[in-house]
């Protein structure tokens, strides 16, 4: 489906959001539906361990229990935490066999190279909705945009209204919109979404 890219400059990025979070944002909304800044946080936590765990064919397992939450510990511990979970979601992802075969991630069977673009978009679009939510601005690698468009826009011609667990129904843009504007709203997210109308 899509050839090997290193995730690195996307997770780098992401962990820099995560550094800027200040507390007093963590019981902000997000762009995710019924999820704070912290719920947030968790969630990207949560998907860097499971998508290592993919790329290493070790996957973990939903009935594992889930890494602590931020209400037990925000602050200095996340910021640190989450940082070094992405830094090895990228190095796992570096290794030619998490590309190939099967894994599995969230309790789903698949190819590795499809685990590979599910974790790239994650953590593009965990990416945007962290810093629109937080006021920091968001950057990302054209090339690895791109890749992450292509695998939401095959997504969503399977599944016009949505995909279940991963995307809402599509938001209407112009063809013409910028990429990255293009992957959130088929996401179904408001690329205009902003904390406080």
């Amino acid at each position: 489906m899509a050839d090997r890219f290193d995730l690195a400059p996307a997770t780098e990025e992401l962990a820099r959001l995560v550094r800027g979070v200040r507390d007093d944002q963590l019981g902000g909304p997000t762009p995710c539906e019924r999820m704070t800044v912290g719920d947030l946080l968790d969630h990207v936590d949560g998907l860097a361990v499971a998508f290592t765990g993919a790329a290493r064919k070790e996957p973990v397992h939903v009935g594992d229990p889930p890494p602590p939450p931020h209400a037990a510990g925000p602050g200095e511990g996340l910021r640190t935490r989450v940082p070094r979970r992405l830094r090895d979601l990228a190095s796992a992802w570096r290794e030619e066999s998490a590309w190939s075969g099967e894994t599995e991630a969230g309790g789903v069977t698949l190819p590795g190279e499809v685990a590979g673009v599910v974790a790239l978009d994650e953590v593009i679009v965990h990416g945007w909705d962290l810093a629109v939510a937080t006021g920091q601005d968001f950057r990302c690698e054209p090339a690895l945009l791109a890749a992450a468009l292509e695998f939401v826009r095959a997504s969503v011609a399977e599944h016009p209204e949505g995909s279940p667990g991963l995307f809402g129904p599509p938001v209407a843009v112009p063809d013409d919109a910028p990429t990255l504007t293009r992957l959130i709203a088929l996401t179904g997210r408001d690329p205009s979404w902003r904390p406080h109308g």
